[in-house]
């Protein structure tokens, strides 16, 4: 009798599936769990607030104290990006998969589409604030004042150092090499904090779904890890931030500023009945039972723990 040639290969496959089911059972039931929803913000808030005192352990030619690194360069200059495929292919995969519905599942979506209007509103408005309140400066060359000649370095008592150009922005200011001083908040940590929260909030669903026995293959389940390795990422760079380009209270704001977002969006907005201009809770109208009763006919609250 001929032996099977492919036994080793789906061994190999049956090992690695279960293998991908068990860890995403670990991560979804710990994303899920009521303690961890009721209080990561509470630990991202931690994160933020005392994070800065890293910097004085770490050292300043670590490779993560150059901003131009890989990581810098290839995932936080577009956070936001990542965030969405990930967490949007994710979003949609689970919603289209359990009802087939495509207007359900662009509802759902759209939690994700409104978080990035609100990024980009943002943004804009910031960068308006901040060029409102900011000022320009370069340093004064060696010239003459009052009949001296001033070397390098050198300074009359009352004089500043510093010529202010006026109606300059922020980005021409500083591509030309000069200083700029005034009010702003870091986006980098305003963005990371946001797409933390939103991670947890869409990711969250997949431990009652199981829970309830709901059927879920492969794809689901790989891009499921795939939002939770995002997520470790994205705290592994807030660290960084904090630790090696500390810049208080410009960091603490911005962290404000977006754990205040996910409280009127995640909190509030779509805590609300769900219509055509509310899209609702994650997991709102896809969480079933095995017997396929609409899990929103049972009450939300028996396995799904508001905060």
């Amino acid at each position: 009798m001929a032996k099977d040639q492919n036994g080793p290969v789906k061994l190999a496959m049956m090992v690695l599936n279960s293998v991908l089911v068990v860890v995403t059972d670990l991560w979804a039931g710990l994303l899920g769990s009521a303690v961890f929803r009721r209080h990561f913000h509470l630990l991202l808030s931690g994160v933020v607030l005392f994070g800065p005192v890293l910097s004085l352990w770490v050292s300043k030619y670590s490779i993560f104290a150059n901003r131009n690194h890989y990581l810098y360069r290839m995932f936080l200059r577009s956070g936001w990006a990542w965030t969405c495929v990930f967490t949007g292919s994710f979003v949609f995969v689970l919603s289209f998969s359990i009802r087939r519905s495509l207007s359900l599942s662009v509802r759902h979506l759209s939690r994700i589409a409104t978080v990035g209007a609100l990024w980009w509103g943002s943004r804009s408005l910031l960068t308006l604030l901040e060029n409102m309140a900011g000022s320009c400066y370069e340093p004064m060359p060696a010239t003459l004042v009052g009949g001296l000649n001033l070397g390098q370095g050198a300074s009359v008592p009352g004089q500043s150092l510093l010529l202010l150009h006026e109606g300059e922005r922020k980005a021409s200011c500083l591509k030309a090499g000069m200083l700029w001083q005034g009010w702003e908040v870091s986006e980098d940590t305003l963005l990371l904090c946001l797409c933390c929260l939103l991670l947890t909030e869409e990711t969250a669903v997949l431990g009652p779904y199981l829970a309830l026995g709901g059927p879920s293959g492969p794809p689901l389940r790989l891009l499921f890890l795939l939002c939770v390795s995002l997520l470790g990422l994205w705290l592994f760079l807030l660290l960084c931030l904090l630790a090696y380009f500390p810049q208080f209270p410009s960091q603490l704001l911005g962290g404000a500023l977006g754990c205040l977002a996910w409280r009127g969006l995640y909190q509030g907005w779509y805590r609300l009945q769900p219509s055509w201009c509310c899209p609702g809770w994650p997991g709102e109208g896809l969480l079933i039972t095995t017997q396929r009763e609409p899990y929103s006919e049972r009450g939300v609250h028996d396995v799904w723990p508001k905060y």
